[in-house]
């Protein structure tokens, strides 16, 4: 469809953004549903933030996503936020309010949580669940998470960081690896291996087997090393995609008030 006077525009702010897959989620979605929207990628620097979010609203944006490293920043350009985001602390989905400013939601919890139960359903009722990284992204999945039962483990650089997610592991190699052993679920929540290469050294290998689900946050095109790996040693997997198509398709019906066209938008990640 044309872009015209009257297309809505929808789009995703981050820093950096080329490489997200939302615009052709979207995109896609838009086209299947009959709508005149269109979607597309904002790179805004760290320093720019709350003055982008309100300029975008003030333009008429219909809808935003919120990527890494932008998901905490947002919440003060925003005129009310969602239960989850004030419990989360961070955002990933901007609603227009409808005086001319933004309510902030978190789909990313909700969005993790149905990815697992369609990619690698597990039980997770009094189980260890580990996490890396504690920003915002580990935030939403440990709040999604504990809704389950999960007891949430995280390793972090700084360990401050990872006790106000939950219980804090070391963040070294070995206390990493013992971590796992008891852990059902094992989660990347940073954006190592979102450069590609090997497995990026921080990220536990060894210690993952048949008995442990990992997944990923971050993606690309054709999957990460540290999941391929963790598949080659019996472990399933849950590629971020999965959870890119959930939060998206909850942002996809919050923006349009349109039932997502969910299998349109697996084709479009090449996800399935």
């Amino acid at each position: 469809m044309p872009v015209g006077g009257g297309t809505r525009v929808a789009g995703i702010i981050g820093w950096p953004v080329a490489h997200s897959l939302s615009p052709a989620m979207h995109n896609a979605a838009f086209a299947a549903c009959g709508l005149d929207w269109t979607y597309v990628p904002f790179p805004v620097p760290p320093e720019r933030v709350p003055e982008a979010v309100r300029g975008l609203a003030a333009a008429g944006v219909a809808g935003l996503n919120v990527t890494i490293p932008h998901k905490h920043a947002v919440i003060e350009a925003c005129s009310s936020v969602s239960a989850a985001v004030e419990a989360i602390g961070a955002a990933n989905t901007l609603v227009p309010d409808g005086d001319g400013g933004w309510r902030a939601d978190n789909t990313d919890a909700p969005g993790f949580v149905r990815a697992l139960d369609d990619e690698a359903p597990v039980d997770l009722d009094g189980r260890d669940v580990l996490l890396i990284g504690a920003g915002g992204a580990a935030r939403a999945v440990a709040f999604g998470l504990r809704e389950r039962g999960a007891r949430i483990l995280v390793a972090n650089r700084t360990p401050q960081r990872a006790r106000e997610v939950g219980e804090p592991v070391d963040f070294d190699p070995q206390a990493i690896a013992a971590a796992c052993a008891d852990a059902a679920l094992v989660v990347n929540c940073t954006s190592l291996g979102l450069g590609g290469g090997g497995v990026p050294p921080e990220l536990p290998l060894e210690a993952l087997g048949p008995g442990h689900v990992v997944a990923d946050v971050v993606y690309s095109p054709t999957g990460t090393a540290w999941l391929d790996a963790a598949a080659a040693r019996g472990a399933r997997t849950v590629d971020g995609r999965a959870m890119l198509l959930h939060q998206g398709a909850a942002a996809f019906a919050q923006w349009t008030g349109v039932e997502p066209p969910v299998d349109v938008m697996r084709r479009a990640l090449g996800a399935g």
